[in-house]
């Protein structure tokens, strides 16, 4: 509880303890400086350790201050989803700009545990917050610590509901202000068996503090909307098997209907997170703070765009065309995209059949004898309402992904003839690129046409 939490933070070989596990966690974000602890000088008393450099983040001026905020966002989502050991104490003075323009975090005294189910049953949430089913968010706050084990919690989910309407109202899940909601939820304590506990409140505290950093230097921040990028990314790459059920119920929802624009949605957050890790984890350059830029071109949803206040700068040049091909193909086929590549299997192989059930129509079906037009339409059933869905999410999908190609290859042949001009020139560009992937595309086809097989057999 509480009381342990505090009493164990006036324990300085246990802070010395939690500063160098915490090092070892941030070892891949390399803009991130964890202060080296020296446990051999180190009493319950005394806490030696290194000694840095910086300023306060809430004070900074530098231009870089909003890239800091966001990766500070992902230091403590990884923290929270991945590594289950969370700092809890992120108030301004523990967040500092070091000189050559590292994010500094200090002060490990407060920590909390986030157990497996606890990180698992976070992400659930957020999936049926996404689609507002408030009786499956029931059972995550039971999951979750909030409410006692065998507890009925029809009763409460009325109440849950009232709570998560009104904070969805300003703008969907992205827009939920934190601080107001754990108020809300305290208000449903005086009336039902329902507790606040406390790992939970000790994360709030932080995401309080964080957000409170960053709307000083951007006032339309909204905390959901930063953190979304890299809930994608964890439902996009994490080949648990309740990470999985999270992803297809985000895409399908309770109706099990595909929704493509939840896909792009999802790889639009995917490719924010790409930049924002790209910035945190490539190879560190101090001081230079142009090295350190964001392609803006690229992060859909990162840029504040002119008019608002911006998170990352305009000013570098976008990457060429084949590199944005080359970076998607080598999620897509990399050990990353495993998840998403198998979710995909299915809805493509519809989205197939369905194509070529729409173009193989049999002419002269009319004049045709009755057991001729019965044995052509059972080689050829009617497309279902269904059917057509696929053929359209196979068209959004292609669209998004063809969205930033354009220069010369070959691609281009297997188009039909009335594709467009810009299409065309799209699918050139992308054919040296495809080419580098001539093995993972043919595994990847023969799955494929298996899954079609099975269809037609079925």
């Amino acid at each position: 509880g509480w009381g342990s939490r505090f009493y164990g933070e006036l324990d300085y070989v246990v802070e010395c303890e939690n500063g160098i596990r915490v090092k070892e966690d941030m070892k891949n974000l390399p803009r991130v400086l964890i202060p080296g602890n020296y446990p051999k000088w180190t009493t319950r008393r005394v806490h030696v350790a290194e000694w840095v450099d910086g300023e306060k983040l809430s004070q900074s001026t530098a231009d870089d201050v909003a890239d800091l905020v966001n990766l500070g966002v992902v230091t403590y989502l990884t923290q929270l989803l991945d590594t289950g050991f969370f700092h809890a104490d992120p108030h301004p003075g523990n967040m500092l700009r070091a000189p050559d323009g590292r994010l500094v975090i200090l002060d490990f005294g407060l920590m909390t545990q986030v157990t497996d189910d606890q990180r698992y049953g976070m992400i659930e949430a957020i999936a049926h917050l996404i689609h507002r089913d408030y009786e499956r968010i029931g059972d995550d706050f039971v999951n979750l610590d909030f409410i006692p084990p065998g507890t009925d919690v029809k009763p409460i989910v009325p109440a849950l509901a009232r709570v998560f309407d009104a904070a969805l109202a300003g703008g969907g899940a992205k827009g939920i202000n934190f601080n107001d909601l754990a108020a809300d939820l305290a208000e449903i304590t005086f009336s039902f068996p329902f507790r606040i506990p406390p790992y939970f409140a000790l994360v709030i505290r932080a995401i309080g503090v964080l957000e409170g950093i960053a709307l000083v230097g951007d006032p339309q921040f909204a905390i959901v909307d930063e953190a979304y990028p890299y809930i994608s990314r964890r439902l996009l790459t994490d080949r648990s098997p309740r990470s999985k059920a999270a992803l297809r119920y985000m895409v399908y929802g309770e109706k099990k209907r595909f929704d493509v624009d939840r896909v792009i949605d999802m790889l639009q957050a995917f490719e924010r997170f790409a930049a924002v890790k790209k910035l945190a984890s490539g190879t560190f350059v101090p001081a230079e703070p142009k090295s350190l830029e964001v392609d803006a071109e690229r992060a859909t949803g990162l840029v504040r765009f002119e008019g608002d206040a911006p998170i990352v700068r305009r000013s570098v040049e976008p990457e060429p065309d084949a590199d944005v091909a080359r970076d998607a193909l080598e999620f897509f086929f990399g050990a990353d995209g495993e998840v998403f590549r198998d979710f995909l299997l299915e809805e493509l192989a519809a989205s197939l059949d369905a194509g070529a059930r729409s173009v193989a129509r049999p002419p002269g079906l009319a004049l045709a004898t009755p057991r001729v037009r019965t044995f052509l339409a059972k080689l050829s059933p009617e497309l279902t309402a269904d059917d057509r869905a696929s053929i359209d999410n196979a068209r959004k999908l292609a669209d998004f992904l063809l969205r930033n190609n354009g220069p010369d290859g070959d691609l281009a042949a297997l188009a039909p003839r009335e594709t467009s001009g810009r299409v065309l020139r799209q699918l050139r560009a992308l054919s040296p690129v495809v080419a580098e992937r001539q093995a993972d595309l043919r595994v990847f086809g023969a799955r494929l046409a298996a899954k079609l097989a099975e269809k037609q057999v079925a």
